[in-house]
């Protein structure tokens, strides 16, 4: 195989949002760790993170080729220097970067006339890719960044539309699916649950469409994580699809883990210093993705019920415009004087995976965004569930009620993504902190999720079923090639 792997091109196109690239990226260096040669797709303003990340794999020995388009904003109404859908997102812009991403459809089928890869495993979020590969007899493998749970479900979503109850709070069950899956009204899409044809029902549909008739999907899972739902998506579902995740493990040592993604807003030498300072299991990891915006208030009752918690902690604080300008918006009078050695507020973006993966972590509060649970998983950490909108809601089934290693906040109601939620207050939020760190159900929590742990590491060993996944696509892409 390895011969035949060196021939494999794969062009790599992931969306314009920090939580698509880096996985991508970290696929890119997957198939390149095995001989193939890979290329990434971004545009000019999300180049220097994508180099980042291309350098830090050069130094390994693993080249991934760049290739930057030009992303047209006037066009579509885009201010000047939107490239990413965190600025659009903040701005209530999503309609206008979506249609300048569809705008790319054209520089990339120029790339596939001219390059003519092996493969293009191009972002969910661009359905359109499939048919641009199709026009040159290319197999396009879709990438979806979520488990293979939520992909069940919303796509039971999308087929059966349901009869769905009238009260908010009356729970249904998911039709179809493995398990007794349980929701409330308020916990799936407005589209859903009024069962209405609008802007993100249609997107959905175009996505499902798209993959059916894509090559197949890559998955950042691993069976052994959730074999029901990896049964019924191939299936029952009739998707084509190798899980060869946790992706984030390719990540192997300080250096890598400290690196990956944007760069962080603390030095990581101090936080590690920090961390080393504490003992095992005794620090709680807050942070809820790159997407997510809170009001004040609601920053206030965080704050607020980590300092009654008596808990040790990090704290990841994002928010628009100069966090610290507005300190006195959300953080109590002396909070910071107080909280001196025992809590530690990251404003901005953090080092994650290094941060998880440092003994001193015993659980993490997070808003359930899949790359997030996924490194919680793979460094063995319980986990405190805060879903706010997207496929979250099914994150958190996933963790609390499957898995096991996680305490719902008590969030209730799915938001569009850049809006503010519903204030979770600080007894909420206290209690459930308590409940993660301390207690014999907390111990049971962390030992699960380190028997998780350990069976995410070895699946991506050699002999592992993610490895294996990969090995068996990348010799099928290989036949295919070899045939044409």
């Amino acid at each position: 195989m390895g011969e035949e792997s060196r021939k494999l091109d794969v062009i790599l196109f992931p969306f314009l949002a920090h939580g698509h690239m880096i996985p991508m990226l970290d696929i890119a260096r997957l198939f390149v760790s095995r001989g193939a040669k890979a290329t990434i797709i971004t545009t000019t303003l999300n180049a220097p993170t994508v180099l980042k990340s291309i350098q830090n794999s050069q130094k390994l020995g693993a080249p991934i080729d760049l290739e930057i388009f030009p992303f047209s904003t006037r066009q579509v109404g885009l201010p000047e220097g939107v490239e990413s859908f965190e600025q659009a997102i903040g701005l209530d812009m999503f309609g206008q970067f979506m249609a300048a991403t569809d705008m790319l459809r054209s520089p990339l089928e120029q790339l596939l006339e001219s390059r003519r890869p092996d493969c293009l495993v191009a972002d969910m979020f661009l359905p359109w890719a499939t048919d641009a590969a199709a026009k040159f007899d290319i197999p396009r493998l879709v990438f979806h960044g979520t488990s293979c749970f939520s992909l069940c479900a919303i796509e039971v979503l999308r087929l059966y539309p349901l009869n769905v109850p009238l009260s908010d709070d009356e729970v249904f069950f998911l039709p179809h699916l493995p398990g007794d899956i349980k929701l409330t009204r308020l916990q799936i899409p407005v589209e859903y649950r009024e069962n209405f044809e609008g802007q993100f029902k249609r997107f959905m549909n175009r996505i499902g469409e798209s993959e059916v008739k894509s090559y197949g999907v890559i998955v950042n899972s691993f069976y052994e994580l959730e074999p029901a739902y990896a049964d019924y998506y191939r299936n029952d579902l009739g998707r084509r699809a190798w899980h060869i995740g946790p992706v984030s493990l390719c990540n192997r040592n300080r250096e890598e883990k400290a690196q990956r993604g944007i760069e962080a807003a603390v030095d990581e030498h101090d936080c590690v210093k920090w961390l080393d300072s504490k003992e095992p299991n005794s620090v709680i990891y807050i942070c809820f993705g790159s997407m997510a915006i809170f009001s004040s208030a609601q920053l206030h009752e965080i704050a607020m019920a980590l300092e009654s918690s008596g808990q040790q902690f990090i704290w990841v604080v994002k928010g628009r415009g100069d966090i610290r300008e507005n300190d006195q918006e959300w953080l109590p009078e002396g909070f910071e004087e107080r909280m001196e050695g025992k809590g530690l507020i990251i404003r901005g973006w953090a080092p994650q995976v290094m941060i998880l993966d440092h003994q001193a972590i015993a659980a993490f509060v997070t808003h359930c965004g899949w790359n997030s649970i996924l490194e919680g998983i793979s460094t063995g950490v319980s986990m405190v569930t805060w879903p706010l909108g997207a496929e979250q809601f099914f994150n958190e089934i996933l963790v609390t009620e499957i898995l096991k290693i996680g305490i719902p906040v008590g969030a209730k109601e799915w938001g569009k993504v850049g809006s503010v939620p519903l204030t979770v207050k600080q007894e909420a939020i206290e209690k459930a902190v308590r409940q993660i760190m301390a207690g014999e159900e907390a111990e049971e929590m962390r030992n699960r999720a380190n028997r998780l742990k350990e069976m995410a590491l070895r699946t991506v060993e050699e002999g592992g079923s993610s490895y294996s996944d990969l090995s068996s696509l990348i010799e099928e892409l290989c036949s295919k090639s070899k045939g044409d």
